[in-house]
């Protein structure tokens, strides 16, 4: 019996078995365990995650691993972040966000003016998180050997102003992208520093990812929103929710269906974490016209017709642009 095969064996072992003998709590969080057997459909079999690991993120859409990114790696990442804000360096394709409650504020430049760093894979030293072994590795957990990388973003979540602006809603990453199938996606965030409950730690909705993709909106908040920041329209607030407190180098994986926000940075500091979202390079695009992302289609397309002075920009065209192979072969995408 091949390896593989042997490995296969003993994961559906672990399915037959009654759920209650089922342990699936990898991670520092206590949730839900199987209550039926499953059917693998959202991890894939690479010889890396333990089967107590896919059953955890079958049922609950995400999976954090403990210090998978290294301590030199993150200073490295911090340098670079710095050195952009201090206009350093010009990244082709960069964009550079703030805060809408500092927006009007003096521009000063370092990092008290930026809230986020977005499609950075023109930047060698930032896109390197997306390529790092350890990272790919997992990811190929989720989407399989061949990879792209096709959204990054560094967020520098700043001091709440007094207007709960530090918030991020809660929303699902999918309603983004314009490519599937949404089970061969995946996002990887990397806690750049302690990241806790007191500065605005990533909150998921355990399970959701299970559901449809809901539609979005800016959520009508009195200290307003920032752009891109659209929220889900429609879900349940009393389903149970998960704080993901992380200390530098924790990488959680999630779903583009789970549901997950942030809430307000409270401290003095500033909470970063980099991330990238990755997806089967076999991935195909979708037409959303006449679908819930029509909305966000029409705002990135005006952005980037502003951005790149070009009429006839497309939606597929945006994402086209930015993605990048990291493993594999690059194959529709």
């Amino acid at each position: 019996m091949s390896r593989s095969a042997g490995r296969l064996k003993h994961l559906m072992g672990h399915l037959d078995r009654p759920p209650a003998t089922i342990r699936a709590s990898p991670t520092s969080v206590g949730l839900s365990t199987p209550t039926q057997p499953l059917k693998l459909r959202y991890s894939l079999d690479n010889n890396l995650l333990s089967p107590e690991q896919r059953l955890f993120y079958e049922e609950n859409g995400f999976l954090l691993i403990k210090n998978l990114v290294s301590p030199e790696d993150i200073d490295k990442f911090r340098q670079e972040f710095e050195r952009i804000c201090r206009r350093e360096v010009d990244i082709p394709g960069l964009i550079v966000m703030r805060d809408v409650a500092i927006a009007k504020s003096e521009f000063v430049p370092d990092q008290r003016a930026v809230s986020k760093l977005q499609d950075f894979q023109e930047d060698p030293e930032l896109f390197r998180f997306c390529a790092l072994p350890q990272i790919l590795k997992y990811v190929e957990s989720f989407v399989g050997p061949n990879i792209m990388a096709m959204h990054t973003m560094l967020i520098n979540k700043p001091p709440d102003a007094g207007k709960k602006t530090s918030r991020h809603p809660m929303h699902q990453d999918l309603h983004y992208f314009p490519f599937r199938p949404a089970d061969r996606i995946v996002c990887a965030w990397t806690a750049m520093e302690t990241v806790n409950r007191q500065n605005g730690c990533l909150v998921v909705l355990p399970g959701t990812h299970t559901g449809t993709l809901k539609e979005h909106e800016y959520p009508e908040w009195e200290g307003g929103v920032n752009k891109m920041y659209h929220g889900v329209r429609d879900y349940n607030p009393d389903h149970p929710r998960v704080h993901l407190e992380m200390e530098r180098g924790d990488t959680v994986f999630f779903h583009p269906l789970l549901i997950h926000g942030s809430g307000m940075n409270q401290t003095q500091g500033f909470r970063k974490a980099i991330s990238c979202h990755y997806a089967a390079a076999d991935c195909y695009y979708i037409d959303v016209k006449g679908t819930t992302q029509e909305n966000i289609e029409q705002e990135v397309n005006e952005i980037a017709q502003k951005k790149f002075r070009v009429d006839g920009v497309t939606f597929q065209d945006t994402w086209a642009f930015r993605g990048r192979l990291v493993q594999g072969n690059r194959i529709s995408l």
